[in-house]
Formats: structure tokens, sequence, C-alpha cells
């Protein structure tokens, strides 16, 4: 999922990846080898906080793994196919508008 952001800065990228999209994106940079399993793709990505929104909100990799359950992933598809719901199940719970906004604040 992606969301363009506001054009007033040339130097931005042209979209704001979150969820499976994000990800994705900092796997292609990362150097994964399939099959690999929950752990090692933590510490090869260093446990990053996944964008679930474009508001910002997020979850950490480590944490959408253990919700998906699953130890070993045999390809980046089966990966990114895992985490999906848990992705956007997370986007769904998060608090949305302006008040959402400024309640994740506090």
């Amino acid at each position: 999922m992606g969301v363009r952001p506001p054009q007033d800065d040339t130097d931005e990228p042209e979209s704001l990846a979150f969820g499976i999209a994000a990800l994705a994106e900092r796997l292609d940079r990362a150097d994964v080898s399939y099959p690999v399993d929950s752990a090692e793709l933590v510490r090869a990505l260093d446990d990053p906080k996944v964008p679930c929104d474009p508001a910002g909100n997020g979850l950490a990799l480590s944490t959408a793994l253990e919700r998906v359950g699953k130890e070993r992933f045999d390809s980046e598809d089966e990966l990114l196919d895992a985490l999906h719901p848990v992705f956007e199940k997370q986007r769904r719970s998060a608090p949305s508008g302006l008040l959402g906004r400024l309640r994740s604040l506090f």
C-alpha cells in the first residue's frame, strides 16, 4: 500500500509506503536469502518499526512475526503473504483522523 505525499518538495520519494510495501522496500535493500527464519530476518533488518498507515502508526517486525506464528519462510512472497493480514489488522485498529493522531502523541 502507498500514498502520494504532498508535491511541495521534489527531493522526497514519489510515494510513502506502508505495510507490506514498506517491508518489501526494506527487504530489497537488505541481504536476505530464503529460506529464512523469523529470528534471522529480525537480525538482518535490525527489527524495524514498519509503518502500517499514512499517519505513521507502526508495528515492530518482531511483533508482526510473532502474530503470524510461523518460524520459517521459503520465499519473500510467502513472508509478505503471511504478514499482510497482520499489518492490515494493525492499520484498521490504529487511531485515525486528527483526534486519533493527537491521542497517539500522548
